[in-house]
């Protein structure tokens, strides 16, 4: 099965100005991998290095399976037990690795920008993904999150009423959300959140902003939730967990508002009992875990239109 033209640019860095066309026909060709039909060896000889210097546990694995069903050599690149701690750049650790022969690397950094700058120095015929930069983006959780509601919605996101709620301020994710969102033409998104952890830079251009979780989900579509992340609460942004979970908090007796039919997702890590109930994470409205089964089929297509096209 040949994988479409997409249109793609040499690296995934962002999900920002992606055309519609390529997103679209990546998610097309991620449903194809979900339901099973890809070559085992279409990335036969190739080598994909997952170099993480931030912790991860679905992305990463992710990513691994991945490469790993599409016949690549996969390695995998600890921080913690690297030369990094010796003092060595993440970009001396790159070309080392370049030098071995690596083709591909799924890049995950703390510092924003920090996969585009590596991206300037690699030799031709090496492509580079972004697993997730600072605050900047993680395109392919929201190709997997696309992905998801597509399968539960429909191709129609002119339709779709969408809430993100939460720490949009700090989370990349939301910020690759809310762009695959717009290129899809969702009909309506709403963001819902404190005012300190809603960012004031432009990203909520075109959406419906809200510091009132009710209002933000009556009759939503769906619901896409954010990890509160606790060391904003070590800052003052956020006066308490159970303060949170009062105003911000999403439960089964608040999820009645959305429409009947509503889907419930979440990136992950949960913090259960803050962000989300149990009674909801588990309930038969979450998605939360169809999200990480597309998230290998979301990668899967990824790498292979980077590193086979």
């Amino acid at each position: 099965m040949n994988a479409p033209h997409t249109h793609l640019p040499r690296h995934l860095l962002t999900l920002d100005g992606l055309p519609n066309d390529a997103l679209n026909a990546l998610l097309v060709r991620a449903q194809a991998f979900a339901e099973g039909h890809y070559d085992r060896r279409a990335l036969d000889g190739i080598a994909v290095c997952t170099l993480f210097f931030e912790p991860s546990t679905r992305t990463r694995m992710s990513f691994t399976l991945a490469a790993q069903r599409l016949g690549a050599d996969v390695l995998n690149f600890d921080a913690s037990t690297s030369s990094t701690r010796k003092g060595e750049t993440a970009l001396d650790t790159l070309k080392n690795l370049e030098a071995m022969g690596v083709r591909g690397f799924v890049v995950r950094h703390q510092d924003d920008g920090a996969v585009a700058a590596l991206s300037q120095h690699v030799d031709d015929g090496t492509v580079l993904v972004n697993a997730g930069d600072g605050r900047s983006a993680h395109p392919t959780q929201g190709l997997l999150d696309m992905l998801t509601l597509r399968q539960a919605k429909g191709h129609d996101f002119a339709r779709l009423k969408v809430a993100i709620v939460g720490d949009v301020k700090h989370s990349r994710v939301a910020r690759s959300d809310l762009q695959a969102l717009r290129t899809l033409g969702a009909g309506e998104i709403r963001v819902c959140g404190p005012a300190s952890l809603l960012p004031q830079d432009g990203t909520l251009h075109g959406c419906t902003v809200t510091d009132d979780l009710d209002a933000a989900i009556d009759g939503a579509d769906a619901v896409m939730m954010l990890r509160l992340q606790r060391e904003r609460m070590e800052e003052g942004l956020v006066a308490s967990l159970d303060d949170y979970h009062r105003d911000y908090g999403l439960t089964a007796t608040r999820l009645k508002r959305a429409a009947s039919d509503a889907v419930v997702m979440h990136p992950g890590p949960i913090n259960r009992g803050v962000e989300i109930t149990d009674e909801v994470a588990d309930g038969p409205q979450s998605l939360i875990l169809r999200q990480v089964t597309n998230g290998v089929a979301v990668r899967m297509a990824v790498l292979e239109a980077l590193l086979k096209g």
